[in-house]
C-alpha cells in the first residue's frame, strides 16, 4: 500500500495527531510525557517548527504547528515518533509498533478555526475526564498559551496579530 500524497502549503498551519497502536497507552508515567516533550523541543529547532499548541493524552497526541519549509512536516513526524518509540520500547522492554499507522494531518484554513482547534486540543483532557479543567492538565499548552505563562517553546505571539 502506498502512502497518500498530501498537498502542503507554505505558511500552512496543521493539526497533527498520532494514536497508540490498538489505542494502547503511549505515555505510562510523567517521565514518558517529559521524554516526548524533550524530543519535541529538540526536533522543533532542527525542522523549523512553529508550535502553536499541543496536548499529550495517555493514548494519543495533538500538535498544532507550522513549518518553515512545508516538506519538513512528514520528516519531523517520522523522526519524533520513531525516536519516542525507541525510548518507549527500550524502557518497557518491548518490540514492534507503538503507533497506529501513519500520523494524521489536517490543514487549518482559517484564523477562527485555528483558535477553535487550539481549544479543542487543549480541552481534550477535560472531555476525557482526566482533568477537571484545562489548567489542571500538565501535558498541554494551555497554561503557556491561555494563562500567559512564560513560553518555554510555544509560539504564542501569533494571537496578538
Amino acid at each position: 500500500m502506498s502512502a497518500r500524497s498530501k498537498i502542503l502549503l507554505e505558511n500552512g498551519c496543521y493539526h497533527l495527531t498520532a494514536r497508540g497502536n490498538q489505542k494502547q497507552r503511549i505515555f505510562l508515567d510523567d517521565q514518558d510525557y517529559a521524554a516526548f516533550v524533550g524530543r519535541l523541543k529538540k526536533y522543533k529547532r532542527r525542522y523549523g517548527l512553529k508550535l502553536y499548541g499541543f496536548c499529550l493524552m495517555p493514548n494519543h497526541l495533538h500538535l498544532i504547528a507550522e513549518f518553515d519549509e512545508p516538506q519538513w512536516l512528514s520528516k519531523f513526524m517520522q523522526v519524533i515518533l520513531r525516536s519516542y518509540t525507541s525510548y518507549f520500547n527500550k524502557k518497557y522492554n518491548k518490540v514492534g509498533h507503538l503507533w497506529q499507522g501513519r500520523f494524521n494531518s489536517r490543514l487549518i484554513t482559517r484564523d477562527a478555526y485555528l483558535l477553535d482547534c487550539l481549544n479543542y486540543v487543549e480541552f481534550n483532557p477535560v472531555r476525557a475526564g482526566i482533568a477537571r479543567s484545562a489548567g489542571d492538565y500538565k501535558w498541554s499548552s494551555y497554561k503557556e498559551r491561555a494563562l500567559e505563562k512564560t513560553a518555554d517553546f510555544l509560539l504564542i505571539d501569533f494571537l496578538e496579530l
